[in-house]
């Protein structure tokens, strides 16, 4: 049984994209952030529709999104349920004028995520999804498929990897993924949408030893949990959101639960002791 906020959250999500398209591909002004990331206009409209759509649809449940995150931790700590929104992921995408860019909403209740939904606004896809509930895509046609991990790589293991954002220890992971892993591509993809194409079994691992926030995972994270996935720090427990006073995740990997590589390659990540975030 789909969770009930689910299709609510859908046209919420629909609706904050539609927000953003007028401004893709239009030379959008472009300012920085305390943190040096990139905000547009874009990602404030979005937001806009989102947190008055989120607090109308229930006005118990506090909202957290990227662009509305100067909530003291001792109040973000009292909640039990609440939205943690990206309303623009993958912002350099979007000022770049590629299409890989989502717009993110996940529900979560103590730390873990409930159902996550990932909103891609060129396209008009929306891929949706929670452990409990499975995981899904629905097409701008409305026609709505399931999604399955695959457990094992077709011709190659098919590693996804941001476009934008990588680190030394990244680079080092990826050079002995290929020495353990002779037949192995590599795939660049920008925003949740690498989630996205795990969840529908075009990929196996996504690696991620470089920064992220939260607000860009838990989205996705549901989807990925749907379709048959885990996502992990490296001590090899499940990514959660428990409130805490940065809203930074630790390193992670991102792969399927029955992959029949899995516990190799997780012993393989435990004995880069020098990695940490």
């Amino acid at each position: 049984m789909i969770h009930p906020l689910i299709d609510p959250v859908l046209e919420l999500v629909q609706a904050a994209g539609q927000a953003t398209l007028p401004y893709w591909q239009a030379n959008v002004a472009v300012q920085t952030k305390a943190d040096a990331s990139p905000v547009t206009a874009a990602d404030i409209a979005a937001h806009k529709v989102l947190a008055a759509g989120l607090v109308a649809l229930d006005a118990s449940i506090p909202v957290l999104s990227e662009e509305d995150c100067a909530i003291a931790l001792s109040e973000r700590q009292q909640w039990t349920r609440w939205w943690l929104v990206d309303p623009l992921d993958g912002t350099k995408e979007f000022i770049s004028g590629s299409a890989e860019y989502t717009v993110n909403v996940a529900l979560i209740e103590h730390g873990q995520v409930v159902f996550g939904v990932v909103g891609v606004p060129v396209s008009s896809a929306n891929y949706y999804g929670g452990a409990e509930f499975g995981a899904f895509c629905r097409d701008a046609d409305g026609a709505t498929r399931s999604l399955h991990m695959r457990s094992a790589p077709h011709d190659e293991l098919a590693v996804v990897a941001s476009k934008r954002h990588s680190s030394p220890e990244q680079e080092a992971l990826l050079e002995r993924l290929a020495e353990n892993f002779p037949a192995l591509r590599l795939v660049n993809v920008g925003s949740s949408l690498k989630f996205c194409q795990m969840a529908e079994g075009a990929a196996d691992l996504y690696p991620r030893l470089a920064p992220t926030s939260q607000w860009d995972t838990a989205a996705a994270q549901g989807v990925l949990e749907g379709a048959g996935g885990q996502v992990l720090n490296l001590q090899g427990q499940p990514l959660t959101y428990a409130a805490q006073e940065s809203y930074l995740n630790p390193f992670f990997v991102a792969l399927p639960q029955q992959a029949v590589w899995r516990e190799s390659f997780l012993a393989h990540v435990s004995r880069i002791t020098a990695i940490t975030p």
